[in-house]
């Protein structure tokens, strides 16, 4: 699984003009699942996302995880991460798990992070969501598991 983490001082998630998510501080993930991905993988995702040192110390230096930092995460499924990009200039999504597998996989990501810390908020699966936020750095990493 492929996640896309930023730093945010704020984020939310809009469908159909409504926010169904929003954080203050914390992080947003940007989340695909590829066809070779399994549970496991979605956990051990979850389990980096929460402990990758992106927040500042009493120091200055980032050694927090938002876990250790008490920072809000929102998880948005975003399947064009996996998308193959080598030529031309159409992106192809073979490289991309199927959605109704990609959607059980996505959930078990979010049941990874809601077992392990609070707040979770997410997106929606397969709907047309506006994502905004304010990226705090800029800070962005792209983890895998």
């Amino acid at each position: 699984m492929i996640a896309l983490i930023q730093r945010v001082t704020r984020a939310s998630v809009t469908v159909a003009g409504e926010t169904i998510a929003a954080i203050d501080s914390g992080v947003l993930a940007l989340v695909a699942a590829e066809p070779e991905d399994t549970p496991a993988r979605a956990e051990r995702l979850a389990e980096r996302v929460l402990a990758y040192r992106i927040f500042a110390d009493q120091a200055g230096r980032m050694n927090l995880g938002a876990t250790t930092a008490g920072k809000a995460v929102l998880a948005v499924p975003q399947f064009t991460l996996a998308a193959d990009t080598r030529r031309g200039n159409r992106p192809g999504f073979s490289t991309a798990c199927a959605p109704d597998r990609a959607a059980g996989l996505f959930d078990d990501f979010v049941a990874a992070l809601n077992a392990r810390h609070t707040p979770i908020e997410c997106g929606r699966f397969g709907a047309d969501m506006q994502v905004e936020l304010v990226n705090d750095g800029p800070v962005t990493f792209w983890l895998t598991a």
